[in-house]
C-alpha cells in the first residue's frame, strides 16, 4: 500500500470533492447546491476553487447545462469510489458471530482463577463457537497492565488492579478461604478450630519461592503462621498431596468447593481472619468496545456468576 501524504491532504479541503461530484451527477450549479443544501453562490465558490486547484475548467456551460471536461470525466469515477468508500468507513459497523467466528483470544490468570474459568469456557466454546480457541497463561500482579497495553493478552481475571485510565475493569466477587483435609488421614472437628489449625501441618500454593507462599501477607496481618511442610506451585499438585497426606490445605472457597471434593476433601472455614483481596476482570482501554472480547467478557462474567460455592458446614458435613 502506497503512503499518504497527510499534509497535502490536509491542505485541501476535501468537502470541494463532495461539490465535484454533485456537479457529475447534476449537471447545474443550482441542482447541485439544492443537493448538498448550501447556496449557489457557496457551490459555485467550490467550483471556481476546485478550477484553480486541478488547472482545469472542469464543467463547460453549453445551453443551460453543465458539461464535464476530459480531465473531468477522468476524474469522475476515481472520486465517487473515494466517497463511497469514506461513506462506508463512516457508517461501518463492527459485528461479532460466535457461531462463525474465527479468533484465539488470550487470557491471563492469577492463582487459582484459570481452573475456575477456563474449563467451563471451554465446554462453551466448543457448543457454541466452535471456531473460537482459547490461550490461558499465569501472570503476575506486576506485569498485567503491559501485558494488556502490548496486545499479549485480551482479559485478564485474577487480583489485579485497574485504576488507570488506559485500563477498564469489574470486580466479580469477594474472596474466602476454606481448609481442606483428608478425613481418613486427620481427625479433626468440623470446624475446625484456631489451635487444631494453627498445630497441624499444612500443604500451601506458593508462588514467591516461600513456604507461607499466597498468604504469606494475610498471614502476616492475622500476625499468624502456619506450620508449612509443603508448597507447591500448582492447586492441583497440593490437592493431590493433601489427599494422600495428614495435611490441611487452605485454598479459596470457590476452589475448594469445586475440587475439594473430586480428591476426596472434607471442608471446613478457615478459623483467622485472613483479609485477600477481591478478583476482578481486566482489559486494557483499547479493547473496551471490541465486540469479541465484549462477547468473552460476558461469558467469564456468567461462569463465575454461576458458581456461588455452597455453604462450607454443609459440605463439611457430608
Amino acid at each position: 500500500m502506497s503512503s499518504i501524504d497527510h499534509f497535502d491532504l490536509r491542505s485541501f479541503d476535501l468537502n470541494l470533492l463532495v461539490a465535484f461530484d454533485a456537479l457529475m451527477q447534476e449537471g447545474n450549479v443550482t441542482r447541485a447546491a439544492a443537493r448538498l443544501k448550501i447556496r449557489q453562490p457557496a457551490m459555485s465558490h467550490s467550483l471556481a476553487t476546485l478550477r484553480v486547484l486541478l488547472q482545469d475548467e472542469l464543467f463547460v456551460r453549453v445551453g443551460q447545462a453543465m458539461q464535464p471536461t476530459a480531465r473531468a470525466r477522468m476524474l469522475a469515477p476515481r472520486v465517487r469510489l473515494a466517497l463511497q468508500q469514506m461513506q462506508d468507513v463512516l457508517h461501518w459497523e463492527e459485528s461479532f458471530d460466535p457461531a462463525v467466528h474465527q479468533r484465539t483470544f488470550r487470557l491471563g490468570f492469577s492463582s487459582e482463577l484459570e481452573l475456575l474459568v477456563l474449563p467451563e469456557l471451554t465446554a462453551i466454546l466448543r457448543r457454541i463457537a466452535p471456531g473460537i480457541r482459547l490461550q490461558g497463561r499465569p501472570i503476575a500482579d506486576g506485569e498485567v497492565h503491559d501485558l494488556l497495553d502490548n496486545g499479549a493478552i485480551d482479559v485478564a481475571v485474577g487480583c489485579f488492579d485497574y485504576s488507570a485510565t488506559r485500563h477498564r475493569g469489574r470486580k466479580l466477587f469477594d474472596q474466602s478461604l476454606a481448609c481442606c483435609f483428608n478425613r481418613d488421614l486427620l481427625d479433626l472437628e468440623v470446624p475446625i478450630g484456631t489451635d487444631a489449625y494453627l498445630q497441624t501441618e499444612h500443604a500451601l500454593i506458593s508462588l514467591n519461592n516461600t513456604l507461607q507462599g499466597c498468604l504469606e501477607d494475610a498471614l502476616a496481618r492475622a500476625e499468624a503462621r502456619l506450620n508449612v511442610v509443603i508448597a507447591g506451585s500448582e492447586f492441583l499438585t497440593v490437592f493431590a498431596a493433601v489427599s494422600s497426606a495428614p495435611l490441611i490445605m487452605t485454598v479459596p472457597t470457590r476452589l475448594a468447593s469445586r475440587y475439594g471434593r473430586m480428591f476426596g476433601l472434607t471442608l471446613s472455614p478457615v478459623p483467622l481472619d485472613l483479609d485477600i483481596p477481591p478478583v476482578s476482570m481486566v482489559w486494557s482501554a483499547q479493547s473496551d468496545r471490541d465486540l469479541g472480547v465484549v462477547w468473552l467478557r460476558e461469558r467469564i462474567e456468567r461462569i463465575i456468576e454461576r458458581q456461588e460455592p455452597i455453604p462450607l458446614l454443609k459440605l463439611g458435613a457430608s
